[in-house]
């Protein structure tokens, strides 16, 4: 065989990037339950947020975990509340969500042992809070019962206080790089798979962000600079995602209808609703986009 015919042999490497978006992302839960019911997996994966819980159970191959925590655990009191941020200033209970549900012990655990089998590269996306600063989690930074990359990269500014792993405090990924699709090609994929929570021709403000900023000034000057600067990241990066597309080499799938789900919103019909609005999407990949 010769240097050309080898290259030809060369193994795609496939991607898939979960954005997150609060309960919007029920939408990406659906699509990835429908991946794994076509037994359709990826090399690659990136998580943000929201996006990160979903792609672990998604790598683990639980199919129908994430939606349990969609419709189900976000409407207990534990989880998310207002009682949850006059006792410890954080609204969302990662702690509950992430170690008391997903836990050895909890209802809802992670299956550990066939997440770390899975051989495909995993990233979770969080930001430095002190410096503004991209951090990329990897797989190593996860083991079994401690799964506080997900809670970092969840943490949603004044909503809840930043998480801290290693004496570093961290917000949400979305600050920081809120649609990875540069880091994913620069990482060698070949191909990605692009699932965002709003429709594809959303242009997102800086408008809430800004005044989410203000709150967080003082104390993170530095993260409260990139919550500023979100929206221009998003949109630049969606329009690159666009481009990608028109090469053939991504493909995006979008809710084109929310059904007033929000970050925050809790309406079990609406959820369910997008939730089958992404199973149907995940119907939709060509099969050079995937592997099996």
């Amino acid at each position: 065989m010769d240097g050309y015919e080898n290259m030809e042999a060369k193994k795609k490497k496939t991607g898939i990037i979960d954005v997150g978006g609060g309960m919007r992302d029920v939408f990406a839960a659906g699509v990835l339950d429908g991946f794994l019911e076509k037994g359709i997996s990826f090399d690659y994966g990136i998580g943000i947020s929201a996006g990160s819980g979903n792609l672990t159970s998604f790598f683990a191959g639980q199919y129908g975990r994430n939606l349990k925590f969609y419709v189900d655990y976000a409407f207990r009191k534990d989880y998310i509340s207002v009682q949850n941020f006059l006792k410890t200033g954080n609204y969302v209970n990662l702690e509950y969500a992430h170690s008391t549900l997903a836990g050895s012990f909890g209802e809802a655990p992670l299956d550990y042992k066939a997440f770390e089998r899975n051989i495909g590269e995993y990233y979770v996306v969080a930001c430095n809070a002190r410096t503004g600063e991209t951090k990329y989690f990897e797989k190593k930074d996860i083991s079994l019962d401690c799964y506080d990359v997900i809670k970092a990269s969840s943490t949603l500014p004044v909503v809840n206080k930043p998480y801290v792993i290693s004496g570093v405090p961290y917000y949400d990924g979305g600050l920081a790089d809120p649609v990875p699709v540069a880091k994913a090609f620069a990482d060698g994929c070949d191909k990605v798979v692009l699932i965002l929570s709003r429709p594809a021709d959303y242009v997102r403000t800086s408008k809430k962000d800004s005044r989410f900023a203000k709150l967080i000034q003082k104390k993170y000057p530095k993260a409260a600079r990139e919550l500023c600067r979100r929206a221009e990241k998003y949109n630049r990066s969606v329009a690159l995602a666009k481009e990608y597309e028109k090469e053939g080499k991504l493909l995006l799938l979008a809710p084109t209808d929310c059904f007033g789900v929000d970050t925050l919103t809790r309406n079990r019909e609406n959820i369910r609703r997008l939730y089958a609005a992404g199973v149907e999407a995940a119907g939709n990949v060509p099969e050079e986009f995937w592997i099996r």
